[in-house]
């Protein structure tokens, strides 16, 4: 039986139908499967200002199946644009909101089913929370990344060709016009930003977890294969819902381990370890911090990618895509299923590794253990996240000089300014999800650090979180933050701090006793936001240790 049958069947739906009616749709088609189109198109996101095109091919190949559609809109955030200012408070508070959204209407409309259109930094963990939680056939459709951008021969990104080309023009190493160059060249057009930040990680995880049909992580935005994949997940869904093939059924315990292991593999962003658990909470699996480092420890980092690599996702569709990263890593992944319904070492099977360099095999792995680690210590008890992958041999471990920051704001005119120099470590803190609000990304300190040339000689620890665009010695997350009296809040200028990312600790070199001190006498500041949405979500939020859910 349909679920959609409650608002459709039966004497006294009379006037559920006349207005169902009044959409236009026609009597033949009200027994099939109605399916909800979550659609987050935006004119202000290049990475959703294709999904237009995308709509269109989903209808398509949910006719063809035989249901029918009802698209909605779900709004989204540019972390990009969001970033440096206030907007960026809004980024991390708005998953929940896109997740109680798309709870929302699904449930207020009794749909059958879920297409779930999505690609950016928050969007996609936000509907794959409420995919878990919701548990009706659902399928993930992201939008792709973007081509890559030229500029007088050169390739070029978002992240290493214009965050870090602020800090480049500041130290004079590139001018006026180079810069104007630059920021004109870098995003030729649609798609989420060229490396394995944010949005590109979290697409390979979604295809990794099984809720995305193959290729679709790194299909180009602006290529006819998308299309083809729309269409394809558009017609695939109604065959889900026939079978009651339910999103629970797919994100288990071990799909969730497979997504870890490709995000190691890949060197993809820090954020994981924020969205990873919160979507395994809705989905009723329990997923404690360390299963990232102990994943970490046995999966090789096998594909370098952008921003700490030399690769575009363009350049690992062309490899072989996902399916080609799972057939290198096929006797360390669970064969578990997926909404294409084949089961993962299948997909593996027929996948061809196109290039070998681009995709290397585990015993020439760019590094024994995989791009992210989680580190703990006097100074982060409950645990701290860095990409190791993005991080120089020579920084792996790092003994240095606090200069402490209550704001990004204040750390990133220090910066600018000059007044941070090698041996120093820039501590920022009050951003983590209650101190923040929102835990705000910190691409612009960190791009500017590294376009100063200071990143294998500065390194940079917070309670805030960072893009999946951040290299170098950066360290967020760290637990608890300083808005719930955790150590970082009594950290002062010219304190010593210790950074051993091989032996995963983190260390602020002050005597036990005097640490007790100082944390006795800490009172927590006034929040920096106290009314509409981000007031009620420092209330209400929990620690980056456990996702950044809201409680």
């Amino acid at each position: 039986m349909h679920r959609s049958n409650r608002i459709k069947k039966g004497l006294e739906r009379v006037p559920h139908r006349a207005l169902l009616y009044a959409t236009g749709i026609p009597k033949s088609e009200m027994d099939k499967p109605f399916i909800g189109v979550a659609t987050s198109f935006t004119d202000i996101i290049p990475g959703h200002i294709g999904m237009r095109d995308l709509e269109r091919f989903i209808e398509k190949g949910i006719h063809a199946g035989g249901g029918y559609p009802f698209f909605f809109g779900i709004p989204g955030i540019c972390d990009g644009i969001a970033m440096g200012h206030s907007g960026m408070h809004y980024s991390l508070p708005s998953r929940e909101l896109i997740a109680d959204m798309v709870e929302t209407i699904a449930e207020a409309h009794q749909f059958d089913g879920l297409v779930l259109l999505t690609n950016c930094d928050k969007i996609t963990p936000g509907m794959l929370m409420a995919a878990g939680r919701i548990n009706i056939p659902t399928i993930i459709v992201t939008a792709g990344p973007m081509h890559s951008g030229h500029l007088r021969g050169k390739r070029l990104s978002l992240v290493n060709d214009t965050f870090e080309a602020v800090g480049k023009y500041k130290k004079g190493l590139i001018d006026d016009r180079e810069l104007e160059a630059l920021e004109m060249c870098a995003c030729p057009g649609a798609g989420s930003c060229q490396g394995m930040y944010t949005a590109n990680t979290m697409a390979c995880v979604t295809e990794a977890l099984g809720m995305s049909l193959p290729y679709c992580a790194t299909a180009l935005a602006t290529d006819a294969e998308k299309r083809r994949i729309a269409f394809a997940s558009g017609k695939r869904i109604v065959e889900l819902v026939k079978k009651q093939i339910t999103p629970k059924k797919i994100m288990t315990r071990k799909a969730f381990e497979n997504a870890i292991m490709i995000d190691m593999a890949l060197g993809g962003s820090t954020n994981t370890v924020l969205h990873i658990p919160a979507i395994a909470r809705e989905a009723g699996v329990r997923l404690p911090l360390e299963i990232f480092d102990e994943l970490s420890r046995t999966t090789p980092h096998i594909a370098d990618m952008l921003p700490g690599g030399k690769y575009y996702l363009e350049d690992l569709h062309f490899a072989g895509g996902i399916p080609a990263v799972l057939k290198r890593l096929r006797n360390h992944i669970h064969n578990t299923s997926t909404v294409s319904g084949m089961r993962l070492h299948r997909i593996a099977d027929m996948a061809e590794i196109v290039d070998p360099e681009i995709i290397r095999p585990l015993d020439r792995a760019h590094h024994p253990e995989g791009g992210i680690a989680i580190l703990r210590g006097n100074l982060a008890p409950d645990g701290a996240v860095v990409k190791q992958s993005a991080v120089s041999p020579k920084m792996m471990r790092f003994e240095g000089t606090a200069k402490v920051f209550d704001s990004e704001d204040e750390g990133m005119k220090a910066i600018i300014n000059g007044k941070i120099g090698p041996g120093d470590v820039v501590v920022i803190r009050y951003e983590g999800p209650k101190g923040g609000p929102g835990m705000r990304e910190m691409l612009s300190p960190t791009a500017t650090i590294a376009g100063m040339g200071l990143s294998e000689s500065v390194a940079l620890i917070t309670d805030g979180r960072f893009s999946g665009g951040t290299r170098g010695p950066c360290i967020g997350h760290i637990s608890p933050e300083a808005m719930e009296g955790g150590p970082i809040a009594i950290i002062r200028d010219g304190d010593k701090i210790k950074i051993d990312i091989p032996n995963r600790t983190l260390e602020l070199l002050v005597p036990e006793e005097e640490i007790k001190r100082r944390l006795s006498q800490w009172k927590a500041p006034e929040p920096k936001i106290k009314k509409g949405y981000l007031a009620r979500y420092a209330r209400m939020v929990s620690s980056a240790a456990f996702g950044a859910v809201m409680l």
